[in-house]
């Protein structure tokens, strides 16, 4: 080992010597940690970083099928595809507004049933009894299953005259009136809202579960001997101890939903109805079918700064609240 070195006293009786810390030498296979998250960091760049920046640059450019062969040839166009969409007194900005609306809409109704699913059944399978295994295993196909085969799945049961549905209420259950067509018209809101809670909902189960194991049985057996009823140790006890699950499931669930495009795509096909008309495929619709890809990419910039308000204020508040508690 190197020794420290001391600078000569020559500079009057006051002033103490300089020492020198020898330099360390860096370690054998330093580069090991950087090489491997080399990979990740590139495909990160490639797969998300550059097409967002491209994205938003699209945003400030005319770019129409005129310029889709050569984008650099587009026309600079500054903030105005940005006016337009936020024009709500227009026809672009009073669809988009619409779209927006409908989402939030189905976002609040999905994620609320979603984790209001998860939480019972997480809670009512948290004590073991006989069929547990099985009825946890069952709870989770929805979320297993293959998303495009479920989705069609359901495709073929909202069907008018031959699907499932229709048979089951009005066949079987003999419920007066016409059997409803769920994938068009004003039944298409429900029909998509249907289908992303069957979607979602396993995954709420799954993560709560998870969260319910590290809750002590003994907490629950000293409040039953304090006369505690089963809702005031849910209330008392399972709520607060999952809180740090349901902060984060309760944001990723949001963003999933709120950017949700392939319910609506296999359900409607390119021509949803109104009433399904989801933001990010209404994005889908307003850059592919019109061509207009300046427009649909001022879109996405303004629903990924919403996003990003959203979450940032979600986040803040959590986390003063835990500061207080």
């Amino acid at each position: 080992m190197a020794a420290a070195t001391t600078e000569p006293h020559t500079a009057g009786p006051d002033k103490a010597p300089k020492t020198y810390a020898p330099r360390k030498k860096r370690a054998a296979g330093w580069w090991l940690p950087y090489a491997l998250l080399a990979p990740a960091v590139i495909f990160e760049l490639v797969i998300h970083v550059i097409p967002m920046f491209t994205g938003i640059w699209m945003g400030f450019l005319k770019l129409t099928k005129a310029y889709i062969s050569n984008w650099g040839k587009a026309p600079f166009t500054g903030l105005k595809n940005y006016q337009i969409a936020l024009d709500f007194n227009g026809a672009v900005g009073a669809s988009l507004l619409q779209s927006f609306l409908i989402t939030c809409a189905f976002t609040i109704l999905v994620v609320g049933i979603s984790w209001t699913l998860g939480m019972a059944a997480a809670v009512a399978l948290q004590k073991k009894f006989r069929g547990q295994g099985f009825f946890r295993t069952l709870f989770l196909v929805p979320y297993a299953l293959p998303m495009y085969a479920g989705i069609i799945a359901w495709k073929f049961i909202l069907q008018k005259d031959t699907g499932a549905l229709n048979h089951f209420l009005y066949d079987n259950l003999h419920l007066g009136g016409d059997k409803p067509f769920w994938l068009i018209g004003d039944n298409a809101f429900a029909a998509v809202v249907l289908v992303a809670i069957w979607r979602l909902w396993p995954f709420a189960f799954l993560m709560l579960m998870a969260g319910l194991q590290s809750v002590p049985n003994d907490v629950y057996e000293a409040s039953a001997v304090d006369g505690a009823k089963p809702f005031r140790q849910w209330l008392s006890i399972t709520l607060p101890m999952v809180r740090p699950v349901n902060m984060v499931l309760i944001l990723v669930m949001f963003l999933w939903t709120f950017n949700d495009f392939n319910t609506p795509f296999v359900l409607f096909g390119n021509a949803q109805p109104p009433a399904g008309d989801l933001i990010s495929f209404h994005i889908y619709n307003a850059s592919f079918l019109t061509w207009n890809f300046g427009s649909g990419a001022a879109m996405s910039v303004l629903l990924l700064l919403f996003l990003l308000v959203i979450s940032g204020v979600y986040l803040l508040v959590l986390n003063r609240r835990s500061k207080r508690a």
